[in-house]
C-alpha cells in the first residue's frame, strides 16, 4: 500500500491560529455522500437482518406452542439457532473493525448510531411482521422470510462491501484523504500483532465490558421476555402482540439520531472531553431505563397502556448505550478494535443467555405481575451498578499499546507509541 501524505497546501486542510498564535492544521469536510456512507448503510442492514433473526424466535415460540395446533420441527428449529448463534459471533467483531476503518472521528457518533440502531429496527420489523406471517403461513414462513433477505443482503454486500477505504475501488482520493486524516492514518498501513497481555491488564477495557454485560442483561431479558408479558399480563393477542412489543424498539431507534447527532456536537464544540461525553450517553443507556423500570414495576394491573408506556420509554431511552461503552471499545485501541469488540461480546453474550434463564427461575406464574416485578427490579439493580463501574473506571484516551513502533533490539519486545 503507498503512502499517502498532506502537505500544508492539500485542499483538504485549512490553516487557522492555535491559542499560542501558531499555525496548525485542520481537515476540512469532505462535502457530500460518498462511499463511507454506502459503507454505514450496508452496516445497517445487516444489523437490521441479524436482529431480526435473533428475535424472531420470541415471536415464533407463541404460535409454535400453542397446543391447539399439530406441527413438528421445532428439534430442527433448536439445532438451526445454535448454528445461527455460533455464525452472528462474528458480526459485531467485524461491524466495529469496519466502523474503525471507515467512519471519521468527527461523523463517529452519527454513523455509528446509524450502523447500530439498525438493530432495533430490525427487532420492531421482525415483531410486526412475524405475528402476520405466523397467522397467515405458520410459523415456518418467519424463518423463511429471514432466510432470504439474509442471503440477498450477503450477494449486495461482496459486491459493494470493501475491508476499509484502501482496498475500496469506488473512493475518491479526496475522500479516502479525509478519512485518514480525520483517523490519523495517513501513510502505510501496517498490521500488527494483538497485545493481548496489554489487552487483558487494560482496565479502562474490563469496564466497558461490565458496561456491555449490563446491557445485554436488561436488553435481553426484555427482547426474549416482552412477548410473553405481552400475551400472559397484558393478555394481547398474537398479531397485537407483536405490533406492541415493536414499539419500544422503533422508539429507541429514532431516539439514536438525535443521542448520536448530541454526542457530535458536543465533541466538536468542545463542551464536554471525549471520555466524559461517551460516559453522559451510556449514563442516559443505563441509568435512564433503570429508573424506568422501576415505574414500570409498579404500573397498575390491567392497564395496558401505561405498561406498553413504560415499556416504550424504558426501551427507547437505551438508546443512549450506542454512544456510549461501545464507541468506548474504538477510542481505546482503533487497531484492535475488532479484538476488543469480540472479547467483550463474549462475555456479554454469555450475560445474554444467563438472563432469560435467571427470569425463567424467577417467575413461576407467568401471569402474576408481582413475579415479573422481581425481573424488573433485578434488571434495573444490574443497569445501576455497571453503569456505575463504567463511569468511575472507563477512558476514551487513546491507549499506547493501539501504535507498536518497532521492536527493542535489547528487549526482543515492541516497543510502544506514547500516549
Amino acid at each position: 500500500m503507498s503512502k499517502t501524505n498532506l502537505n500544508e497546501n492539500s485542499p483538504l486542510l485549512e490553516t487557522k491560529l492555535n491559542g499560542s498564535g501558531e499555525r496548525e492544521n485542520a481537515v476540512t469536510k469532505f462535502e457530500g455522500l460518498g462511499v463511507r456512507h454506502m459503507q454505514s448503510f450496508l452496516l445497517f442492514l445487516a444489523l437490521i437482518l441479524v436482529y431480526s433473526m435473533r428475535v424472531n424466535i420470541s415471536m415464533a415460540i407463541v404460535d409454535m406452542t400453542d397446543a391447539t395446533k399439530e406441527d413438528g420441527g421445532w428439534q430442527f428449529v433448536c439445532a438451526c439457532r445454535v448454528l445461527q448463534g455460533m455464525t452472528q459471533s462474528f458480526v459485531f467483531p467485524s461491524t466495529h473493525h469496519l466502523v474503525s476503518q471507515w467512519v471519521p472521528l468527527e461523523e463517529k457518533g452519527r454513523l455509528s448510531t446509524l450502523i447500530y440502531a439498525g438493530s432495533q429496527l430490525g427487532v420492531a420489523l421482525q415483531l410486526i411482521t412475524s405475528g402476520f406471517l405466523a397467522s397467515a403461513w405458520g410459523w415456518k414462513a418467519i424463518f423463511y422470510a429471514n432466510g432470504i433477505l439474509g442471503s440477498l443482503w450477503t450477494i449486495a454486500y461482496l459486491i459493494f462491501g470493501s475491508a476499509s477505504p484502501e482496498q475500496s475501488k469506488r473512493i475518491s482520493q479526496e475522500e479516502l484523504r479525509y478519512i485518514q486524516e480525520s483517523l490519523g492514518r495517513v501513510g502505510e498501513q501496517k498490521k500488527y500483532k494483538t497485545p493481548l497481555m496489554k489487552i487483558i491488564t487494560c482496565l479502562p477495557f474490563w469496564a466497558a465490558v461490565v458496561g456491555h454485560c449490563g446491557q445485554n442483561w436488561g436488553f435481553f431479558t426484555l427482547m426474549t421476555e416482552m412477548p410473553t408479558y405481552m400475551a400472559k399480563v397484558l393478555d394481547v393477542n398474537l398479531k397485537e402482540n407483536g405490533v406492541l412489543s415493536s414499539l419500544p424498539y422503533l422508539a429507541m431507534y429514532l431516539l439514536s439520531f438525535p443521542m448520536g447527532a448530541m454526542t457530535d456536537f458536543l465533541v466538536r464544540r468542545k463542551w464536554l472531553s471525549v471520555t466524559n461525553t461517551r460516559k453522559l450517553s451510556n449514563s442516559i443507556g443505563l441509568w435512564g431505563p433503570a429508573v424506568a423500570l422501576i415505574g414500570l414495576s409498579y404500573t397498575p394491573e390491567g392497564n395496558m397502556v401505561a405498561a406498553v408506556a413504560m415499556l416504550t420509554v424504558t426501551v427507547g431511552i437505551n438508546a443512549g448505550q450506542y454512544t456510549g461503552y461501545l464507541l468506548v471499545l474504538v477510542d481505546l485501541a482503533p487497531n484492535f478494535s475488532s479484538s476488543l469488540m469480540a472479547i467483550s461480546n463474549f462475555f456479554a453474550n454469555i450475560i445474554s443467555i444467563i438472563a432469560p434463564l435467571v427470569c425463567g427461575l424467577i417467575i413461576q406464574d407467568e401471569s402474576d405481575p408481582s413475579e415479573w416485578r422481581k425481573v424488573f427490579f433485578l434488571a434495573s439493580g444490574v443497569y445501576f451498578c455497571t453503569n456505575l463501574f463504567f463511569i468511575l473506571f472507563t477512558t476514551s484516551n487513546k491507549q499506547p499499546w493501539n501504535d507498536p513502533e518497532e521492536i527493542d533490539p535489547e528487549t526482543n519486545k515492541e516497543k510502544f507509541g506514547a500516549q
